[in-house]
């Protein structure tokens, strides 16, 4: 296998990938959210209100960047009372690759076929929306009460949500590597993300408020559109909790992790092996090394601090690394 660097050590934008205002359901106007996340060290938000496709590009500046995007959904159809608690539902976030083209078919903000259960509409929705530019990313299933049935089938995604920091608030059912990993072991390749979904319902600094506690880091090669997409598309990026990575390569046959103090390094496989290393609680590590073999299928970095908190890598094929 030969050497390589997966994440640099250094270089990276803060992004949150998923936000809602008061264009939608949000409390906070898209100027807020600005001022809200440059103050915690944001350098990207991407803006996803419901059904109304925005691109905020009043609000880009030296140091901020704001991506034109949009949330949509398609619910199972009931006409009981009180019915939405229980119904399952598919939300996807739709992030534009260039704003500058197919204006007038992205302001119209284009919904999937309301057809619950048609997985045929649903992808041809998915790529239609590719072939308009956007990079489609599948949201919090846990919360959205789906299971392997209902995500295995989804084709033409570029990223999975594996934390979403609302969802969390709402129920502790916000972080669901579990649902990543089923999808990569059915043969699909994407990449995964953390975000916060705020609403901000609570206000800043209440330990229920929504945002600042699911978030990217964008290895961009500078703060510009174009640069923050290309480094989307070619998954140079990690999710977080809170832990950093500093680093991640391949050399000398070896895998090697740099990270913020942590108590876990892991290593899941395509397979149930895993490679680890941990300290006692109170302790903390921020480098390890692992010799790969060749036969992990794929892998992906996991690690846990000391507050519970987790941080991660998107999965990477082995036939890709050869």
């Amino acid at each position: 296998m030969k050497d390589q660097i997966l994440l640099p050590e250094g270089g990276y934008y803060k992004a949150n990938l998923h936000c809602h205002t008061t264009i939608s359901d949000g409390e906070f106007t898209p100027e807020e959210i600005k001022a809200a996340y440059q103050k915690e060290g944001y350098s990207i938000v991407a803006y996803t209100d419901h059904d109304r496709y925005r691109w905020h590009k009043e609000l880009d500046g030296p140091d901020f960047l704001a991506l034109a995007a949009y949330e949509t959904e398609v619910t199972e159809f009931s006409t009981g009372p009180d019915c939405w608690p229980d119904l399952k539902t598919y939300h996807l976030n739709l992030f534009d690759t260039d704003p500058t083209q197919h204006q007038q078919e992205k302001a119209a903000s284009p919904r999937p076929p309301q057809r619950y259960g048609d997985f045929y509409g649903l992808n041809e929705y998915i790529q239609q929306m590719r072939d308009l530019g956007f990079l489609v990313c599948y949201n919090h299933p846990y919360w959205s009460l789906q299971n392997y049935n209902d995500y295995a089938g989804l084709r033409g995604l570029f990223a999975m949500e594996i934390y979403n920091h609302g969802c969390e608030h709402d129920g502790l059912y916000g972080f669901h590597p579990q649902a990543y990993d089923e999808m990569l072991r059915s043969g699909q390749k994407l990449f995964c993300l953390a975000t916060d979904d705020n609403h901000d319902r609570q206000p800043l600094g209440h330990p229920l408020n929504d945002s600042f506690g699911g978030f990217v880091q964008i290895a961009a090669q500078e703060l510009t559109y174009p640069a923050v997409i290309q480094a989307l598309k070619e998954g140079q990026f990690y999710w977080s909790m809170g832990p950093q990575l500093r680093g991640v390569k391949i050399e000398d046959g070896c895998l090697k992790v740099k990270t913020s103090p942590v108590e876990k390094i892991f290593v899941i496989q395509k397979g149930r092996d895993c490679y680890q290393t941990a300290v006692n609680p109170g302790e903390s590590l921020t480098e390890a090394s692992f010799p790969l073999t060749g036969k992990e299928g794929w892998f992906r970095v996991q690690v846990r601090d000391g507050r519970g908190l987790y941080a991660g890598t998107n999965a990477y094929f082995i036939p890709d690394l050869l």
